[in-house]
Formats: structure tokens, C-alpha cells, sequence
């Protein structure tokens, strides 16, 4: 098995049973258990567990980014765009395997003990929040509301996991569209 190959089955198997049971309670032998891979072969690719949440965290970033700047990009007006945020977060919550943030999780479990890990966290939520911050600026808007409208998603992500359910997505939603309202209108949909 080449190294892309193991590498691949293992940051997959990893996805899998540290968003699905934490990363605490899921150990290397676990991880080689379900991918496949030998724990030596885990160990070279990644030295330490550390190394491997890091690298789950940063492979899951690309592809939620992606999947949320695809939803968003299918709405032409740019105020949409914004609200689009909030009807993509509901999708995501109706997921079966939804189990909240990723990133919250992870710093939930490991964030006063992995300086890699609250590295990794706090640049998808940086990312994040700066994605916001270019959906406000393309609709005209104050780019200062983009953090209002973070903490709006990142609360509906908590709740949406806590009470699994996807209505704190509609409800964060509904928010969000009285503040863009409040800066200049109405908001088509």
C-alpha cells in the first residue's frame, strides 16, 4: 500500500471515529482497525496522534469550506449569499451523522492541551469568519456585522448539536436576515 493510499484510509477512518465518538476515546489501534493500515504504518505517516487530529481538522476545513462556498455560490444576489450561510448550516444540522463542529469538538477535548490542535481550530474559525466578512463586503454591507453574524452560526452549530436539531439553523437564520435588513433593506430569498 503506497503512502497516499494509507494516508488517505487513515485520515478517512479517523473522520469517521473521532467526529463520531471523540477523539479521546478513539486510540491508534482503533484508527488501524477500521482503515486498514498497520500501526506501524500509522506511525510513520503520523508520529503521534496529535499529528493525525491535525490532519483530519485541516483535510475536514477544505472540504466544509467547499461544500458551504458551493451552497452559497448558487444564489446570484449578494444579500442572499449571506442568508444562503444559514440555509446551508441547516442542511448540514439534517445530516445523520451530524454531531456539532468538528473544530469546537476538538478544542472541546483537546484545545488546553494541544497547541496544534488550537492552532488548527482557530484558523478554520478565522477562515470562517473571514469568509463572512467577504459575503458582507460583496453585498455592500459593514463588514463589522460579519462577526455578529459568526457568533450566530457558531451558536446555532452548538445547540444544533446539543439539542439535534436543525432549527437553531432557521432560527440563526432569521436573525441574520433582520440584521441585514436593518443595514438596508429587505432581502430577497
Amino acid at each position: 500500500m503506497d503512502s497516499v493510499v494509507a494516508r488517505e484510509q487513515a485520515l478517512d477512518a479517523a473522520e469517521t471515529l473521532f467526529y463520531g465518538r471523540g477523539i479521546q476515546s478513539v486510540g491508534m489501534d482503533d484508527i488501524r482497525g477500521t482503515s486498514g493500515v498497520s500501526l506501524k504504518r500509522l506511525y510513520q505517516l503520523f508520529p503521534a496522534k496529535e499529528h493525525l487530529v491535525v490532519a483530519y481538522l485541516e483535510r475536514r476545513d477544505i472540504r466544509w469550506r467547499q461544500r458551504l462556498a458551493d451552497h452559497v455560490a448558487g444564489h446570484e444576489d449578494p444579500r442572499s449569499r449571506i442568508l444562503a450561510v444559514f440555509d446551508w448550516l441547516g442542511e448540514w444540522f439534517r445530516e445523520p451523522d451530524f454531531r456539532g463542529c468538528a473544530w469546537i469538538n476538538s478544542y472541546g477535548e483537546l484545545g488546553a492541551t494541544s497547541e496544534r490542535v488550537t492552532a488548527q481550530v482557530r484558523a478554520h474559525k478565522r477562515a470562517f469568519k473571514d469568509y463572512l466578512t467577504g459575503l458582507m463586503s460583496d453585498a455592500g454591507l459593514p463588514t463589522a456585522l460579519a462577526g455578529q453574524l459568526y457568533l450566530l452560526a457558531e451558536g446555532a452549530m452548538v445547540t444544533a448539536a446539543i439539542e439535534g436539531s436543525a432549527e437553531p439553523a432557521a432560527q440563526a437564520g432569521q436573525a441574520a436576515r433582520m440584521l441585514v435588513a436593518g443595514h438596508g433593506g429587505a432581502v430577497g430569498h
